[in-house]
């Protein structure tokens, strides 16, 4: 581990936050800034939980094919405060889900593919969130931009980076932190090249000006400058914080725990360890000056982000409560480190690992795996571990298994092909853990799937393939990186595919500045009529790589269900203090399975729990069975359950508006061919 400590750790108190929170408000993403999801509120309890019923939905009108909605709502007072999928931001009254206000920053237009929007911030006076690269100030009364935020109301998030705007793309998919008058966030960007750079950013609330930045890919003088090659820092992206902060206030820590960097799957043009991707990182809230980190994997070549931001939590050590983090990983993990130091509070063993495969590639010699708790997920994948749910089904897994080389869980990528267990969407994910600090206990969802991951040479690809394929697939029918292209011509139309190619959108960088408008044009014409109008090969760029991604998605049999064995999902709770795993269960289910009689399957889960003082745990997320559920958190006992519009891919919020208290969910669905939903839908206890 590598880390530093400051001459003197700053452990002041901050000044005090803007606005004054009731203790049934559901203030910030996550509920608290320590990202632990926990809540007193105790209306809605173990024996009467199974009395829910819906309190009132609003619908936003706004789902569309292949849409998602995974925000948490922001509730206040009475008033909630959330988006849509086409990421207009609604301000509802929060007793009757009646429409108070709406803000469209497409200003009526047609709004542009999917965008994962996660959450908003809300202070005294003001609602803070960003569509795409702007980032907007709100009047939290009225929906009225702020005309002195930024310029003319919004700040360009692609702007102060070091690098031309029209040739990156920028947003930020989850809020961030308001520590005094200073909004702290991460941010995201293409995980293919070019990419910006994934800087941590304050800004001031009120004007928009940029304060303070972290460079995760150090600059030169900087310290993890020499992890990189000398001109990463131009011409490399990512290791961003895509999943949001956690701020500890009295110490005046902001915490962020960042992805890999881009290109994620080939790392030739990046060899070192590559500081800070795949870091957690303790920053000075006030200055953005480093007082620890820790790397949790070095030279990332399999896309395994840190999911979600720290939980801020106390374990108890030889008797004594000692402030700390938990960090899940998309491999199953637990890092629980000192929150002021960033020591290990459990031992952490370094791994041998494989060599590279690939011209040029670097591989980091170990890797460091927690010795406990241990992982909530399989770490290998076998012949034996193959799904045995038909015959058909465990014919057609063995194929792929046999077409795939699965020799080491981290084998680097290469042109024959591997299987990443747990895949890209492996162990936790982006909705976080929960933590009961009555009992030390973290209840982490897991996702237990492989993904199939190859690699290409480009050089002799059509514009089409060398620029696109990685994402959209050679046939272009979609991956588990990015939609289907088939019927994009009846979907949209040239203009449109022209704009989204030149600016790029989410994860899908801009293009502009790296191919010409003729090539650009050309991409169009073979999306349009699937002839390939270009004649000539890809340019040489800083961005151009030797290997490209051809094959990346889910590992799955014939029918599209898992090819691995159940259970496919999870649901946990980890002893922090002990280091051990309380319990775990299948979470979720496929209801065609279920009508065959496979009830424990378990699904892939998106969203995350919220633990209550008196013994709830609450939690939707699972992809295919549209369900909301209620556990004794003690147990995993099934104690309710509803069913919702769509799947609640989204961390619910529960509030008390007028002396009763409800539970709300987004159920947006969307992912992986679930169908999409907009609907906000809020639970209550009969009057």
């Amino acid at each position: 581990m590598r880390r530093f400590l400051p001459a003197l750790l700053i452990i002041a108190a901050c000044s005090s936050p803007d606005t004054v929170f009731e203790e049934g408000d559901w203030p910030v993403y996550g509920g608290d800034a320590n990202n632990t999801h926990y809540v007193t509120l105790d209306q809605i309890s173990p024996e009467n939980v199974h009395q829910l019923e819906v309190a009132w939905t609003y619908d936003t009108g706004d789902a569309f094919e292949g849409s998602e909605m995974q925000n948490n709502p922001i509730i206040i007072d009475g008033i909630m405060w959330a988006t849509t999928p086409k990421i207009k931001v609604i301000s509802l009254n929060a007793a009757t889900g009646e429409l108070r206000w709406s803000f469209d920053p497409n200003a009526g237009n047609e709004s542009s593919p999917r965008f994962r929007h996660r959450g908003i911030i809300v202070t005294h006076d003001r609602v803070i969130f960003n569509y795409r690269n702007r980032l907007y100030a709100l009047n939290k009364d009225t929906g009225e931009p702020f005309p002195d935020f930024g310029t003319n109301g919004w700040v360009d998030l692609r702007e102060g980076l070091g690098r031309p705007v029209e040739s990156i793309s920028v947003s930020a998919s989850s809020p961030g932190v308001v520590f005094g008058d200073l909004l702290i966030m991460g941010s995201s960007m293409s995980e293919s090249l070019p990419s910006a750079p994934g800087d941590i950013r304050a800004y001031n609330i009120y004007t928009g000006e940029l304060t303070w930045s972290f460079h995760t890919i150090p600059h030169p003088g900087e310290f993890g400058y020499d992890t990189w090659p000398p001109d990463a820092w131009q011409v490399a992206g990512g290791a961003n914080a895509w999943s949001g902060l956690s701020l500890d206030r009295e110490r005046g820590i902001v915490f962020a725990a960042t992805g890999s960097p881009s290109y994620d799957f080939y790392g030739a043009n990046r060899v070192g360890d590559n500081l800070f991707g795949n870091s957690i990182l303790a920053l000075d809230a006030r200055t953005g000056e480093r007082i620890w980190h820790f790397q949790g994997i070095r030279h990332d070549l399999w896309d395994r982000d840190f999911p979600a931001p720290p939980a801020l939590v106390t374990v108890q050590r030889d008797g004594k409560a000692v402030p700390a983090i938990a960090q899940i990983t998309k491999t199953g993990h637990v890092f629980v480190l000192h929150r002021e130091t960033g020591e290990p509070l459990f031992p952490i063993e370094e791994v041998p690992m494989p060599g590279p495969v690939l011209p040029g590639e670097w591989t980091a010699p170990t890797q460091p795996f927690p010795v406990r708790p241990p992982p909530v997920a399989r770490q290998t994948l076998t012949r034996d571990e193959l799904t045995t749910r038909t015959p058909e089904a465990a014919a057609s897994a063995l194929a792929t298994f046999e077409a795939f080389s699965v020799t080491h869980a981290w084998d680097p990528p290469d042109t024959t092909g591997i299987i990443l267990y747990p895949g890209t969407d492996g162990g936790g994910e982006w909705g976080g853990p929960a933590y009961d600090p009555e009992t030390g206990l973290l209840y982490m969802n897991s996702n237990e799937q492989g993904w199939l991951l190859k690699l290409v040479k480009p050089s002799d690809e059509s514009l089409y393939n060398a620029r696109c394929a990685s994402c959209h697939g050679a046939d272009r029918a979609g991956t588990g990186m990015g939609p289907s292209l088939l019927d994009i011509a009846q979907r949209s139309n040239r203009e449109k595919i022209t704009d989204q190619i030149r600016n790029g959108s989410g994860t899908m960088p801009a293009f502009a500045t790296i191919i010409s408008r003729r090539e650009i044009e050309d991409i169009v014409t073979f999306l349009e009529t699937g002839i390939d109008a270009s004649a000539e090969k890809v340019g040489s760029t800083p961005f151009d790589l030797p290997y490209r991604t051809s094959v990346i998605d889910i590992f799955q049999d014939h029918e599209g269900y898992p090819g691995n064995m159940t259970p496919w999902g999870t649901l946990n709770a980890i002893d922090l203090n002990e280091g051990t795993i309380r319990w775990s269960i299948p979470f979720g289910f496929y209801p065609e399975l279920a009508e065959q009689g496979l009830t424990d399957t378990g699904t892939d889960n998106y969203g995350g729990a919220i633990v209550t003082k008196n013994g709830l745990l609450i939690i939707a997320a699972t992809t295919y069975d549209n369900r909301i559920r209620a556990y004794d958190k003690l147990t995993g006992e099934l104690l309710w359950e509803a069913e919702l519009p769509a799947a609640g891919n989204a961390t619910p919020s529960t509030y008390i508006v007028g002396g009763k208290q409800y539970i709300v969910i987004a159920a947006g669905g969307g992912k992986n061919g679930a169908p999409s939903g907009g609907t906000y839908v809020a639970f209550a206890l009969p009057d």
